[in-house]
């Protein structure tokens, strides 16, 4: 059986979707990102992807977040996760247009929370797809939940704890700006890009990164950094680039030089 340790991609719901509307999936993004795939060629590749506009606005509409409240939000739970599954299915249709042996694999199947936590993971499948050269993809999803009914589970904290699991060999990670910066690039044009962190950097940094402006249920940069932390502090290094950008996903998943940031010890 191959050994090899495998790379975890994880593309923002921001990338491929307009956080700003309701439904709305770039799949001219989309299509270029699962063409970037193909040509990298990463043998033992996992890929997770953001919500976006099909479920940050579904979830924070309904409530789902915050657990079971009332009745009528159990055919909202459902919703929020067929959103999902309809976002995931446009990704799929690129990827296996490009040649990518790709399989779906729904979190809410495999995963269960405690108060937003992951207790439980069932990453059986996602191993052996691995082992036949396969591509599985999951995403955010509302999954059920031992304390409070469902919530929402966030792809940074699937990513983190997946590439722990899996004991991958390094995260990439793409989003809508060139990495982390000391302020907010979308509202300061003078702030500075960290080119590299190293894990106690990064803790001491948390304080300072800013929210996401559109809508993000899961806690914007400071949520995937916080989230990054687990896997980066057992040793997996994790690059941020620019996936909006072309050929920055393929360069990361290639080991080349790009911009971005990387955390992780020199």
């Amino acid at each position: 059986m191959n050994k090899a340790k495998p790379t975890v991609l994880k593309i923002g719901g921001s990338v491929i979707t307009d956080k700003n509307g309701e439904l709305e999936a770039r799949t001219d993004v989309i299509d270029r990102l699962a063409g970037e795939i193909e040509r990298a060629a990463i043998k033992r590749l996992v890929v997770i992807h953001g919500g976006g506009s099909f479920g940050h606005t579904k979830a924070q509409q309904y409530g789902i977040k915050d657990g079971l409240k009332d009745p009528s939000q159990l055919a909202k739970f459902a919703e929020t996760h067929h959103v999902m599954t309809v976002l995931n299915g446009l990704l799929m249709d690129s990827l296996i247009w490009h040649n990518v042996p790709a399989v779906s694999v729904t979190p809410s199947s495999v995963i269960m929370t405690k108060e937003g936590r992951i207790t439980t993971f069932d990453e059986t499948v996602m191993r052996k797809l691995l082992e036949m050269k396969m591509t599985p993809v999951m995403y955010g999803d509302a999954v059920l939940d031992s304390e409070i009914g469902f919530t929402i589970l966030s792809g940074d904290q699937l990513t983190a704890t997946l590439a722990t699991l899996l004991e991958a060999e390094r995260i990439v990670i793409g989003v809508d700006v060139d990495g982390l910066f000391d302020g907010d690039p979308k509202a300061e044009k003078t702030t500075k890009l960290f080119e590299h962190l190293t894990v106690d950097e990064l803790r001491k940094l948390q304080g300072k990164l800013g929210k996401s402006t559109a809508c993000d249920v899961t806690g914007g940069m400071f949520g995937k950094m916080a989230e990054l932390l687990y896997a980066v502090e057992r040793g997996i290094p994790a690059t941020i680039v620019n996936a909006s950008e072309p050929d920055n996903v393929y360069l990361a998943l290639r080991g080349e030089r790009v911009r971005g940031t990387t955390i992780g010890e020199k």
